[in-house]
């Protein structure tokens, strides 16, 4: 908990939410001012949309990563005692979740505003980097989601984890899917005007997050009420969902690029 105000509990995960949310949204609206960035230098959307879609995404994030955590890591025990899906406290959230909820979220704002829904992809995946990196040092301050057992001088022994050093796996999340990912995606947006291929941020967020994702956990504990999967002692449920994301984002990167080629052949 960060701060408690009388019956008010502010807790750091909720302030990672709206950090995230915040400087995601302002980072999103200089984009979406800067012409140049963009197909024929017109911006796909303009800020007065994003000043709604903040609302779109928001509930997108937090109800698909609920909902993901409930169907992914935790269904049994919400099966055996319903009321524990409302117990946010008891779990938390699912970043693919949480992906797949936002995702449905940018496909209904995008139709009924009539907005190229790759460029509101790419828009959204240039800034989830900042909510990934706040999320995830929000994890560590929390002393949940450690690492595995390890002997490396910097590993920390975490309340909650018992009297082991561990690897602390929320920081190394917070450096690869959060401060890492995101200067990626900037250099594409501002280096190489990757807005201009509608799809290729998209593709290239997707394929790096699923790639850091996946060699994180090798340092990362399984949930505990999963733990590792098939038999094995290295396989987890973050792998697992991370596949398909990476096979996705190759072919949004492969799209992008035979899209903008037929355009341009088209000239």
């Amino acid at each position: 908990m960060a701060l408690s105000l009388g019956p008010l509990a502010i807790h750091w995960y909720g302030l990672a939410y709206v950090a995230g949310i915040m400087l995601g949204w302002l980072y999103a609206r200089r984009m979406a001012n800067t012409p140049s960035l963009w197909p024929n230098d017109t911006p796909a959307m303009t800020a007065v949309h994003l000043d709604d879609f903040i609302v779109w995404i928001s509930a997108g994030i937090v109800l698909g990563g609920r909902i993901g955590y409930v169907l992914f890591y935790d269904f049994a025990s919400v099966a055996a005692e319903p009321i524990r899906a409302l117990q946010i406290w008891n779990g938390g959230m699912s970043f693919h979740g949480g992906f797949l909820g936002s995702t449905i979220a940018m496909l209904i704002f995008a139709r009924r505003h009539n907005i190229r829904i790759w460029s509101l992809f790419d828009v959204v995946a240039a800034v989830v980097p900042i909510g990934v990196f706040f999320g995830r040092i929000a994890n560590f301050v929390n002393g949940e989601l450690w690492g595995r057992i390890t002997d490396v001088p910097w590993a920390i022994v975490f309340p909650t984890g018992g009297p082991f050093a561990r690897h602390p796996s929320q920081l190394y999340e917070a450096g690869l899917e959060g401060l890492a990912l995101f200067v990626l995606l900037a250099i594409l947006v501002y280096r190489f005007r990757a807005l201009k291929m509608p799809g290729l941020v998209t593709g290239a967020f997707v394929s790096f997050y699923a790639v850091a994702r996946i060699v994180v956990e090798l340092f990362r504990e399984p949930d505990a009420q999963l733990g590792y999967l098939l038999g094995t002692n290295w396989l987890t449920m973050g792998m697992v969902l991370s596949l398909p994301m990476l096979l996705a984002g190759l072919w949004a990167m492969v799209r992008a690029r035979t899209a903008a080629g037929r355009q341009e052949l088209s000239r």
